[in-house]
């Protein structure tokens, strides 16, 4: 049983012709995210390489609100808007190109909602460890904790 795919992005604010349209208008979009990628990481301005916020200090409130906003508030803006890119092709690769919008909700639910779970995990996970490995061998300390 063929139905027909549903052809515009954006929630409807871009409508095509065809699907060939729509896969054009789909890689265009991609494209352009890309472009600000690559030109963000060659050139990494000045003001998105240095944190915004300095971490708190003070007791265990400080320290509680350290640990919850450590993975957002404390990187530097370049690495969340890389995040922020890197999930918005990935979304939009998954909705478009894979027809997750032609699927019942249930499924969409599902797969897109673990992906996004299981990426935000991963990417807690790597902030940590990363933190943790800088830590370790810039310290001005000859003692290294862990041997990797």
């Amino acid at each position: 049983m063929a139905h027909e795919h549903k052809l515009e992005i954006f929630r409807g604010l871009l409508k095509f012709k065809s699907n060939t349209q729509k896969i054009w208008g789909v890689l265009v979009f991609l494209t352009i995210v890309t472009a600000v990628e690559v030109i963000l990481g060659i050139y990494k301005p000045d003001f998105l390489m240095d944190t915004w916020i300095s971490p708190f200090e003070g007791g265990f409130f400080a320290t509680l609100g350290n640990i919850i906003l450590s993975p957002f508030i404390y990187m530097k803006p370049l690495n969340l808007i890389f995040i922020i890119l890197t999930i918005v092709k990935a979304y939009y690769i998954t909705w478009d190109f894979m027809h997750m919008r032609d699927e019942k909700g249930s499924l969409r639910k599902m797969v897109v909602w673990t992906a996004v779970f299981l990426i935000c995990y991963l990417i807690f996970i790597l902030l940590q460890e990363g933190g943790y490995v800088f830590e370790v061998y810039n310290t001005d300390d000859a003692l290294i904790k862990r041997d990797f």
